[in-house]
Protein backbone atom coordinates (compact mmCIF):
# COMPACT_ATOMS: atom_id res chain seq x y z
CA UNK A 1 0.00 0.00 0.00
CA UNK A 2 1.31 3.69 -0.91
CA UNK A 3 3.33 2.03 -2.80
CA UNK A 4 5.53 1.35 -0.11
CA UNK A 5 6.92 -2.70 1.59
CA UNK A 6 5.38 -3.67 4.56
CA UNK A 7 7.22 -4.91 7.60
CA UNK A 8 7.05 -8.65 8.21
CA UNK A 9 5.46 -8.46 11.04
CA UNK A 10 4.52 -5.20 14.01
CA UNK A 11 6.86 -3.47 15.58
CA UNK A 12 4.89 -3.88 19.24
CA UNK A 13 5.04 -7.79 19.95
CA UNK A 14 2.13 -9.55 22.29
CA UNK A 15 2.98 -8.90 25.90
CA UNK A 16 4.48 -11.61 28.22
CA UNK A 17 3.10 -15.13 28.05
CA UNK A 18 2.53 -17.79 31.17
CA UNK A 19 4.37 -20.71 31.74
CA UNK A 20 2.01 -22.95 30.74
CA UNK A 21 2.23 -21.45 27.04
CA UNK A 22 5.68 -21.66 26.63
CA UNK A 23 5.41 -25.38 27.43
CA UNK A 24 2.63 -25.88 25.18
CA UNK A 25 4.14 -24.38 22.36
CA UNK A 26 7.84 -26.02 22.97
CA UNK A 27 5.86 -29.55 23.45
CA UNK A 28 4.99 -29.49 19.70
CA UNK A 29 8.24 -28.22 18.92
CA UNK A 30 9.89 -31.50 20.80
CA UNK A 31 7.17 -33.67 18.57
CA UNK A 32 8.36 -32.32 15.29
CA UNK A 33 11.66 -30.76 15.00
CA UNK A 34 14.04 -33.52 13.70
CA UNK A 35 17.46 -32.69 11.50
CA UNK A 36 19.48 -31.63 14.04
CA UNK A 37 20.65 -28.19 16.07
CA UNK A 38 20.52 -25.60 12.92
CA UNK A 39 17.17 -27.24 11.98
CA UNK A 40 15.86 -26.60 15.23
CA UNK A 41 17.02 -23.03 15.09
CA UNK A 42 15.37 -22.59 11.80
CA UNK A 43 11.75 -24.23 13.47
CA UNK A 44 11.78 -21.76 16.43
CA UNK A 45 12.41 -18.95 13.94
CA UNK A 46 9.68 -19.98 11.72
CA UNK A 47 7.12 -20.84 15.03
CA UNK A 48 8.15 -18.22 17.16
CA UNK A 49 9.80 -15.22 15.30
CA UNK A 50 7.81 -15.25 12.13
CA UNK A 51 4.53 -16.62 13.34
CA UNK A 52 4.24 -16.21 16.82
CA UNK A 53 6.02 -12.98 17.10
CA UNK A 54 7.57 -13.84 20.70
CA UNK A 55 11.01 -12.11 19.49
CA UNK A 56 12.06 -9.65 16.76
CA UNK A 57 14.91 -10.78 14.34
CA UNK A 58 17.46 -8.69 16.19
CA UNK A 59 16.63 -10.33 19.22
CA UNK A 60 16.51 -13.69 18.08
CA UNK A 61 19.91 -13.59 16.16
CA UNK A 62 21.33 -11.87 19.51
CA UNK A 63 20.10 -15.11 21.20
CA UNK A 64 21.63 -17.54 18.77
CA UNK A 65 25.07 -15.36 18.76
CA UNK A 66 25.26 -15.91 22.96
CA UNK A 67 24.17 -19.62 22.29
CA UNK A 68 26.70 -20.14 19.75
CA UNK A 69 29.28 -19.13 21.94
CA UNK A 70 28.89 -20.47 24.88
CA UNK A 71 29.64 -24.27 25.40
CA UNK A 72 26.56 -26.36 25.72
CA UNK A 73 23.73 -27.61 23.42
CA UNK A 74 22.88 -24.46 21.51
CA UNK A 75 19.02 -24.90 20.42
CA UNK A 76 18.05 -26.11 23.94
CA UNK A 77 19.77 -22.51 24.90
CA UNK A 78 18.34 -21.06 22.52
CA UNK A 79 14.70 -22.63 23.69
CA UNK A 80 15.25 -21.94 27.10
CA UNK A 81 16.28 -18.06 26.81
CA UNK A 82 12.90 -18.03 24.53
CA UNK A 83 10.94 -19.35 27.31
CA UNK A 84 12.62 -17.33 29.46
CA UNK A 85 11.87 -14.18 27.65
CA UNK A 86 8.32 -14.92 26.88
CA UNK A 87 7.34 -16.07 30.33
CA UNK A 88 9.58 -12.90 32.28
CA UNK A 89 11.12 -15.39 34.39
CA UNK A 90 13.04 -18.67 35.13
CA UNK A 91 10.22 -20.59 35.03
CA UNK A 92 9.50 -20.00 31.34
CA UNK A 93 12.53 -21.05 30.59
CA UNK A 94 12.92 -24.25 32.56
CA UNK A 95 9.11 -24.51 30.46
CA UNK A 96 10.37 -24.83 27.35
CA UNK A 97 13.82 -27.02 28.21
CA UNK A 98 11.58 -29.58 29.45
CA UNK A 99 8.72 -29.93 27.22
CA UNK A 100 11.47 -29.69 24.15
CA UNK A 101 13.33 -32.52 25.94
CA UNK A 102 11.16 -34.90 27.46
CA UNK A 103 9.55 -36.41 23.92
CA UNK A 104 12.73 -37.78 22.68
CA UNK A 105 14.25 -38.12 25.80
CA UNK A 106 11.73 -40.78 26.84
CA UNK A 107 11.84 -42.73 23.38
CA UNK A 108 15.45 -43.20 23.96
CA UNK A 109 14.57 -44.27 27.33
CA UNK A 110 12.57 -46.77 26.16
CA UNK A 111 14.66 -47.92 23.54
CA UNK A 112 17.41 -48.37 26.58
CA UNK A 113 15.04 -50.03 28.95
CA UNK A 114 14.00 -53.00 25.83
CA UNK A 115 17.63 -53.15 24.25
CA UNK A 116 18.15 -56.09 26.38
CA UNK A 117 15.81 -58.11 24.80
CA UNK A 118 16.74 -57.04 21.73
CA UNK A 119 18.83 -60.28 21.34
CA UNK A 120 19.88 -62.46 17.72
CA UNK A 121 20.96 -62.37 14.38
CA UNK A 122 18.15 -59.87 13.68
CA UNK A 123 18.87 -57.53 16.39
CA UNK A 124 22.38 -57.83 16.03
CA UNK A 125 22.05 -56.63 12.49
CA UNK A 126 19.58 -53.76 13.51
CA UNK A 127 21.59 -52.42 15.75
CA UNK A 128 24.70 -52.54 13.49
CA UNK A 129 22.78 -50.83 11.28
CA UNK A 130 22.28 -47.97 13.82
CA UNK A 131 26.06 -48.15 14.35
CA UNK A 132 26.33 -47.05 10.36
CA UNK A 133 23.99 -44.36 10.67
CA UNK A 134 26.34 -43.05 13.38
CA UNK A 135 29.08 -42.85 10.69
CA UNK A 136 27.04 -41.11 8.24
CA UNK A 137 25.67 -38.46 10.61
CA UNK A 138 29.34 -37.59 12.22
CA UNK A 139 30.75 -37.23 9.27
CA UNK A 140 28.08 -34.62 7.86
CA UNK A 141 28.60 -32.92 11.24
CA UNK A 142 32.59 -32.91 10.29
CA UNK A 143 31.68 -31.59 6.75
CA UNK A 144 29.42 -28.89 7.65
CA UNK A 145 31.38 -27.94 9.63
CA UNK A 146 34.54 -28.06 8.69
CA UNK A 147 33.13 -25.65 5.49
CA UNK A 148 31.67 -22.85 7.87
CA UNK A 149 34.14 -22.49 11.11
CA UNK A 150 37.40 -23.54 9.10
CA UNK A 151 37.32 -21.42 5.52
CA UNK A 152 40.61 -20.13 6.01
CA UNK A 153 44.18 -21.67 6.56
CA UNK A 154 44.86 -20.78 10.26
CA UNK A 155 41.65 -22.08 11.24
CA UNK A 156 42.00 -25.25 9.12
CA UNK A 157 45.49 -25.28 10.67
CA UNK A 158 44.15 -25.36 14.13
CA UNK A 159 41.46 -27.74 13.31
CA UNK A 160 44.20 -30.02 11.91
CA UNK A 161 46.47 -29.84 15.08
CA UNK A 162 43.09 -30.49 17.57
CA UNK A 163 42.91 -33.47 15.46
CA UNK A 164 46.55 -34.60 16.02
CA UNK A 165 46.72 -33.32 19.59
CA UNK A 166 43.65 -35.69 20.63
CA UNK A 167 44.57 -38.92 18.18
CA UNK A 168 47.65 -38.74 20.82
CA UNK A 169 46.65 -37.74 23.78
CA UNK A 170 43.07 -39.53 23.63
CA UNK A 171 40.20 -38.85 26.69
CA UNK A 172 38.71 -35.85 27.93
CA UNK A 173 42.10 -34.32 28.56
CA UNK A 174 43.06 -34.24 25.36
CA UNK A 175 39.86 -32.60 24.02
CA UNK A 176 39.73 -30.09 27.17
CA UNK A 177 43.56 -29.34 26.20
CA UNK A 178 42.75 -29.05 22.79
CA UNK A 179 39.79 -26.60 23.18
CA UNK A 180 41.85 -24.30 25.41
CA UNK A 181 45.04 -24.16 22.38
CA UNK A 182 42.14 -23.64 19.86
CA UNK A 183 41.39 -20.67 22.02
CA UNK A 184 44.12 -19.29 22.65
CA UNK A 185 45.65 -19.55 18.69
CA UNK A 186 42.44 -17.90 17.89
CA UNK A 187 43.73 -14.95 19.49
CA UNK A 188 46.67 -14.79 17.98
CA UNK A 189 45.61 -16.00 14.52
CA UNK A 190 41.53 -15.25 14.35
CA UNK A 191 41.57 -11.37 15.16
CA UNK A 192 41.54 -10.01 11.28
CA UNK A 193 38.21 -11.74 10.72
CA UNK A 194 34.95 -9.63 10.16
CA UNK A 195 33.22 -8.19 13.26
CA UNK A 196 29.85 -9.42 14.48
CA UNK A 197 26.76 -7.28 14.25
CA UNK A 198 26.55 -5.87 17.68
CA UNK A 199 23.00 -5.06 19.38
CA UNK A 200 20.71 -5.27 22.13
CA UNK A 201 19.12 -7.64 24.28
CA UNK A 202 16.62 -6.80 27.31
CA UNK A 203 16.58 -9.82 29.11
CA UNK A 204 14.76 -10.62 32.73
CA UNK A 205 17.60 -11.81 34.86
CA UNK A 206 19.94 -9.44 37.30
CA UNK A 207 23.06 -9.44 37.18
CA UNK A 208 23.58 -11.15 40.46
CA UNK A 209 21.32 -13.89 39.49
CA UNK A 210 23.89 -14.12 36.81
CA UNK A 211 26.78 -14.28 39.01
CA UNK A 212 24.92 -16.87 41.25
CA UNK A 213 24.19 -18.94 38.57
CA UNK A 214 27.88 -18.81 36.88
CA UNK A 215 29.54 -19.73 40.47
CA UNK A 216 27.25 -22.82 40.89
CA UNK A 217 28.04 -23.35 37.14
CA UNK A 218 31.90 -23.57 38.79
CA UNK A 219 30.92 -25.37 41.94
CA UNK A 220 29.60 -28.27 40.35
CA UNK A 221 31.96 -28.54 37.43
CA UNK A 222 34.87 -29.03 40.15
CA UNK A 223 32.76 -30.09 43.40
CA UNK A 224 32.21 -34.06 42.49
CA UNK A 225 35.67 -34.75 42.14
CA UNK A 226 36.82 -32.76 45.80
CA UNK A 227 33.75 -35.14 47.29
CA UNK A 228 33.83 -38.23 45.26
CA UNK A 229 36.51 -40.17 47.51
CA UNK A 230 34.63 -39.59 50.59
CA UNK A 231 32.05 -41.58 49.30
CA UNK A 232 33.97 -44.35 48.65
CA UNK A 233 33.69 -48.08 50.08
CA UNK A 234 36.11 -49.01 52.43
CA UNK A 235 37.57 -51.21 50.12
CA UNK A 236 38.36 -48.51 47.64
CA UNK A 237 35.42 -49.26 45.48
CA UNK A 238 32.46 -46.72 45.10
CA UNK A 239 28.77 -47.37 46.71
CA UNK A 240 25.81 -46.48 45.17
CA UNK A 241 25.75 -42.59 46.08
CA UNK A 242 29.72 -42.90 44.68
CA UNK A 243 28.57 -44.12 41.45
CA UNK A 244 25.71 -41.73 41.42
CA UNK A 245 27.86 -38.93 41.82
CA UNK A 246 30.61 -40.29 39.52
CA UNK A 247 27.34 -40.55 37.16
CA UNK A 248 26.35 -37.12 37.48
CA UNK A 249 29.85 -36.08 37.27
CA UNK A 250 30.87 -37.46 33.96
CA UNK A 251 27.83 -36.37 32.31
CA UNK A 252 27.89 -32.77 33.73
CA UNK A 253 31.47 -32.57 32.30
CA UNK A 254 30.56 -33.70 29.19
CA UNK A 255 27.68 -31.20 29.03
CA UNK A 256 30.38 -28.11 29.72
CA UNK A 257 32.88 -28.45 27.41
CA UNK A 258 30.67 -29.67 24.48
CA UNK A 259 31.42 -26.13 21.95
CA UNK A 260 30.06 -25.99 18.65
CA UNK A 261 26.56 -28.78 18.99
CA UNK A 262 25.81 -31.90 19.55
CA UNK A 263 27.73 -34.16 17.75
CA UNK A 264 30.64 -32.99 19.38
CA UNK A 265 29.20 -34.74 22.50
CA UNK A 266 30.32 -37.85 21.15
CA UNK A 267 34.03 -37.99 21.77
CA UNK A 268 33.76 -36.26 25.56
CA UNK A 269 31.02 -39.39 26.09
CA UNK A 270 32.65 -42.11 24.63
CA UNK A 271 35.27 -40.69 26.80
CA UNK A 272 33.40 -40.58 30.03
CA UNK A 273 31.27 -43.81 29.67
CA UNK A 274 32.91 -46.42 27.72
CA UNK A 275 36.11 -45.30 28.72
CA UNK A 276 35.59 -46.39 32.19
CA UNK A 277 33.85 -49.65 31.02
CA UNK A 278 29.71 -48.35 32.26
CA UNK A 279 28.72 -49.61 28.49
CA UNK A 280 30.62 -51.16 25.46
CA UNK A 281 30.97 -49.23 22.12
CA UNK A 282 28.36 -50.82 20.60
CA UNK A 283 25.73 -50.75 22.69
CA UNK A 284 26.96 -46.88 23.30
CA UNK A 285 27.03 -46.21 19.04
CA UNK A 286 23.88 -48.02 18.59
CA UNK A 287 22.15 -45.24 21.36
CA UNK A 288 24.13 -42.79 19.30
CA UNK A 289 22.19 -43.90 16.27
CA UNK A 290 19.17 -44.48 17.68
CA UNK A 291 19.00 -40.92 18.81
CA UNK A 292 19.09 -39.53 15.21
CA UNK A 293 15.42 -40.96 14.69
CA UNK A 294 13.54 -38.80 17.30
CA UNK A 295 12.92 -35.32 16.97
CA UNK A 296 14.51 -32.76 19.64
CA UNK A 297 18.16 -31.69 20.58
CA UNK A 298 20.90 -34.39 20.28
CA UNK A 299 21.86 -34.51 24.24
CA UNK A 300 18.89 -36.92 25.32
CA UNK A 301 21.01 -40.06 24.09
CA UNK A 302 22.16 -38.78 27.66
CA UNK A 303 18.81 -40.88 28.95
CA UNK A 304 19.35 -43.58 27.11
CA UNK A 305 23.42 -44.06 28.11
CA UNK A 306 22.66 -42.95 31.92
CA UNK A 307 19.83 -46.10 31.44
CA UNK A 308 22.02 -48.47 29.97
CA UNK A 309 25.44 -48.03 32.17
CA UNK A 310 26.33 -51.05 34.06
CA UNK A 311 26.82 -49.89 37.53
CA UNK A 312 23.97 -48.69 39.71
CA UNK A 313 22.30 -46.18 39.12
CA UNK A 314 20.80 -47.33 36.09
CA UNK A 315 17.29 -47.72 34.32
CA UNK A 316 15.40 -44.55 34.84
CA UNK A 317 17.02 -43.33 38.18
CA UNK A 318 20.10 -43.29 36.09
CA UNK A 319 18.52 -41.57 33.04
CA UNK A 320 17.46 -38.64 35.35
CA UNK A 321 20.78 -38.33 36.59
CA UNK A 322 22.42 -38.23 32.94
CA UNK A 323 19.76 -36.08 31.38
CA UNK A 324 19.82 -33.44 34.23
CA UNK A 325 23.66 -33.23 34.52
CA UNK A 326 24.34 -33.02 30.50
CA UNK A 327 21.82 -30.41 30.39
CA UNK A 328 22.27 -28.16 33.37
CA UNK A 329 25.91 -26.60 32.38
CA UNK A 330 24.54 -25.24 29.23
CA UNK A 331 21.60 -23.81 31.26
CA UNK A 332 23.13 -22.49 34.20
CA UNK A 333 25.76 -20.64 31.58
CA UNK A 334 23.53 -19.21 29.47
CA UNK A 335 21.39 -17.92 32.55
CA UNK A 336 24.16 -16.95 33.70
CA UNK A 337 26.14 -14.96 30.65
CA UNK A 338 22.01 -13.48 29.51
CA UNK A 339 22.86 -10.34 31.51
CA UNK A 340 26.59 -9.71 30.63
CA UNK A 341 26.44 -10.08 26.79
CA UNK A 342 25.79 -7.31 25.20
CA UNK A 343 29.67 -6.08 26.89
CA UNK A 344 31.00 -9.41 26.00
CA UNK A 345 30.45 -9.76 22.23
CA UNK A 346 31.37 -6.06 21.15
CA UNK A 347 35.47 -7.22 22.62
CA UNK A 348 37.48 -8.28 19.28
CA UNK A 349 39.63 -11.03 21.52
CA UNK A 350 36.21 -12.29 22.61
CA UNK A 351 35.40 -12.98 18.93
CA UNK A 352 38.64 -14.20 17.58
CA UNK A 353 39.00 -16.65 20.34
CA UNK A 354 35.34 -18.25 19.90
CA UNK A 355 36.61 -18.80 16.29
CA UNK A 356 40.00 -20.51 17.10
CA UNK A 357 37.47 -22.52 19.81
CA UNK A 358 34.99 -23.56 16.93
CA UNK A 359 37.96 -24.93 14.82
CA UNK A 360 39.40 -26.83 17.25
CA UNK A 361 36.09 -28.44 17.70
CA UNK A 362 36.02 -29.27 13.86
CA UNK A 363 38.81 -31.22 14.69
CA UNK A 364 38.09 -32.82 17.59
CA UNK A 365 34.73 -34.44 15.70
CA UNK A 366 36.65 -35.57 13.13
CA UNK A 367 39.12 -37.47 15.48
CA UNK A 368 35.85 -39.16 16.87
CA UNK A 369 34.49 -39.97 13.23
CA UNK A 370 37.58 -42.63 12.86
CA UNK A 371 37.75 -43.78 16.57
CA UNK A 372 35.24 -44.63 18.02
CA UNK A 373 32.68 -44.17 15.26
CA UNK A 374 34.61 -45.64 12.21
CA UNK A 375 36.66 -48.44 14.08
CA UNK A 376 33.43 -49.52 16.21
CA UNK A 377 31.07 -50.09 12.94
CA UNK A 378 32.91 -50.54 9.26
CA UNK A 379 34.10 -53.70 9.43
CA UNK A 380 34.56 -54.44 5.04
CA UNK A 381 32.79 -53.00 2.23
CA UNK A 382 29.59 -53.41 2.49
CA UNK A 383 29.25 -51.98 5.47
CA UNK A 384 31.37 -49.30 3.93
CA UNK A 385 28.98 -48.64 1.18
CA UNK A 386 25.89 -48.62 3.37
CA UNK A 387 27.43 -45.65 5.54
CA UNK A 388 28.29 -43.91 2.06
CA UNK A 389 24.50 -44.51 0.85
CA UNK A 390 23.44 -42.46 4.18
CA UNK A 391 25.64 -39.89 4.07
CA UNK A 392 24.71 -39.09 0.47
CA UNK A 393 21.05 -39.36 1.43
CA UNK A 394 21.85 -36.92 4.29
CA UNK A 395 23.71 -34.18 2.37
CA UNK A 396 22.71 -34.32 -1.39
CA UNK A 397 19.57 -35.83 -0.89
CA UNK A 398 18.54 -34.02 2.32
CA UNK A 399 16.43 -36.78 3.64
CA UNK A 400 15.28 -36.48 7.11
CA UNK A 401 17.18 -38.22 9.41
CA UNK A 402 14.64 -40.47 11.12
CA UNK A 403 14.21 -41.92 7.29
CA UNK A 404 17.74 -42.58 6.53
CA UNK A 405 17.74 -44.01 10.60
CA UNK A 406 15.00 -46.26 9.58
CA UNK A 407 16.67 -47.16 5.51
CA UNK A 408 19.92 -47.75 6.98
CA UNK A 409 18.71 -50.20 10.22
CA UNK A 410 16.95 -52.12 7.38
CA UNK A 411 20.09 -52.23 5.56
CA UNK A 412 21.65 -54.02 8.25
CA UNK A 413 19.37 -56.69 8.33
CA UNK A 414 20.16 -56.98 4.33
CA UNK A 415 23.86 -57.46 5.01
CA UNK A 416 23.19 -59.70 7.96
CA UNK A 417 21.58 -62.15 4.93
CA UNK A 418 24.58 -61.92 2.49
CA UNK A 419 27.04 -63.11 5.00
Amino acid sequence: MNGQAQPPFPKTRPGPGRAAEVFGVFLKLGLTSFGGPIAHLGYFRDELVQRRRWIDEAGYADLVALCQFLPGPASSQVGFSLGLLRAGGLLGGLAAWAAFTLPSALVLLAFALGAGALTGPWAEAVLHGLKLVAVAVVAQAVWGMARTLTPDRPRAGIAVAALMGVVFLPGAVGQVLAIALGAAAGLILCRGAPAATVGRLAVPVSRRAGAVALILFAGLLVGPTLVGPALLAPSGAAGPAGQGLALFDAFYRAGALVFGGGHVVLPLLQAEVVGPGWIDPARFLAGYGAAQAVPGPLFTVAAYLGAAVGPVPHGLPGAVIALVAIFLPGLLLVYGALPYWDGLRARPRAQAAMRGTNAAVVGILGAALYDPVWVSAVGDARDFALAVLAFVLLTAGRAPPWIVVLLTAAGGLVLARLR
